[in-house]
């Protein structure tokens, strides 16, 4: 079945398909062509009555909202005019804007691509090194998975016994800021030791700084607002995630309304693009569902797991050989496949060893970073291969993004030596777990 997934991706199927297919034809390769009647009543109990998968269409459609009311633009202007003395400071303007855009989209293709178009021709003519700059926005844009509300969170929630989508949520918001952070940090030391790579922009709009601070107060203002509706009211308890996603989806559409930016061509594009989205997503659920049920009824994941014991005596070897195959999976696959083709064989492992399933999990999503950085199937690397001109090369992109994934790797470093930077905010809201 290993090989048949590999063979299919090479061969460049749809990663819901391949699963799907690998599932029937290891099905009757094994000769026990029944258990595909236990993986159908699995796809219906496991996914189809899973009503925390109801917030990924709610999420991706909130984020389309606030996409089309154009809050990013004003806000990055706003930024940019305001650091444009500093050496480093339209970088600067670029981290901060993603981690804004990831505590209210969690869309990856969508944080990148509009950062890109905002960003990426005004870096480069103001002299910009091609590499940083394409670097920082596929990075930054990538903050979407980890910082929530995210997607990703929201499925590892559904396939994880005992954690919460609130818990993860408060899990993964330390890590992720802390991680932006870092990028920013990054840049403010390119832009110091070689101030070439990063220099100051001239400002040639006359605008006083009071008038800046005000407009990008007043921009702030709308998205400021969805984040405390919707982690406000997950945090606090009074929402779960479904209907914290229903309050985003609303109030992002009421943003769109009051800005005067409705239309109802948009509005219809964002239904279709909102059920693209989430058909992808939800396909490739039921494929890995269907994949993880015939390996684990085949014998599959018992061999997986007893060859991975078989690598580690304790338990931080442990952890780190299944870091080590997610990030090298990362290479290849996305993160849908990954978690779900994983956390079967690596949870029940985890829960084995008495290690921290909310920490292992926050650690994972932190390396998951990688999935969307890494060549030669990272996602952001194709997005930013779409929209960067010519005088880009692709060696360019990637050459660019290699120091944001030491950061990552960095990142995981710092939550293994500190655990707190992941248990703290979930034991401060939620108590300690049972």
């Amino acid at each position: 079945m290993a090989g048949m997934l590999v063979l299919g991706l090479f061969m460049g199927h749809p990663l819901a398909f391949v699963l799907g297919g690998t599932a029937v034809l290891g099905a009757f390769i094994a000769g026990k062509p029944m258990v595909l009647g236990i993986v159908i009543n699995r796809i219906f109990g496991d996914v189809l009555d899973n009503y925390v998968l109801i917030a990924i269409p709610l999420f991706v459609l909130m984020a389309r909202f606030l996409s089309d009311s154009g809050v990013t633009d004003r806000m990055f202007e706003a930024l940019r005019h305001l650091m444009a003395r500093v050496t480093g400071g339209l970088g600067l303007a670029v981290v901060f804007i993603s981690i804004l855009l990831a505590a209210t989209t969690g869309i990856i293709g969508a944080s990148i691509t509009v950062m890109g178009m905002m960003a990426l021709r005004p870096m480069l003519q103001y002299g910009y090194d091609k590499r940083l700059a394409t670097g920082l926005i596929g990075a930054s844009g990538c903050l979407g998975i980890l910082i929530p509300p995210s997607i990703m969170l929201i499925l590892m929630a559904s396939y994880a016994p005992g954690l919460s989508v609130g818990q993860l949520f408060a899990g993964a918001m330390i890590p992720g800021v802390l991680l932006g952070l870092m990028y920013a940090l990054y840049v403010a030391v390119i832009a110091w030791v070689r101030p070439e790579w990063a220099p100051p922009v001239k400002d040639e709009e006359q605008i006083s700084r009071g008038e800046l601070w005000k407009m990008l107060l007043i921009e702030a203002v709308p998205p400021l607002v969805l984040i405390l509706g919707i982690l406000g009211s997950m945090l606090a308890g009074i929402a779960t995630a479904t209907e914290a996603s229903a309050i985003g989806a609303a109030l992002a559409l009421l943003i769109v309304i009051f800005r005067g930016r409705f239309e109802w061509r948009t509005f219809y594009s964002a239904l279709l693009e909102t059920g693209r989205t989430s058909a992808m997503i939800l396909f490739i659920v039921v494929g890995a569902t269907a994949f993880t049920g015939v390996f684990n009824i085949t014998g599959g994941l018992r061999a997986s797991q007893d060859l991975i014991r078989g690598l580690a005596d304790d338990p931080y070897t442990l952890v780190a050989v299944m870091l080590l195959v997610v990030f090298i999976l990362g290479m290849f696959l996305d993160w849908t496949g990954i978690v779900l083709l994983s956390f079967p064989i690596f949870l029940p492992l985890v829960s084995e060893m008495g290690i921290d399933p909310l920490w292992f999990v926050i650690l994972m999503a932190v390396v998951l970073q990688t999935s969307f950085l890494s060549p030669p199937f990272g996602y952001a690397l194709f997005y930013m291969r779409a929209i960067a001109p010519p005088e880009v090369s692709t060696g360019d992109i990637i050459r660019g993004v290699l120091p944001f994934i030491l950061l990552v790797l960095v990142m995981c470093g710092l939550i293994i030596l500190f655990p707190a930077l992941v248990s703290w905010l979930p034991t401060t809201l939620y108590g300690p777990a049972s």
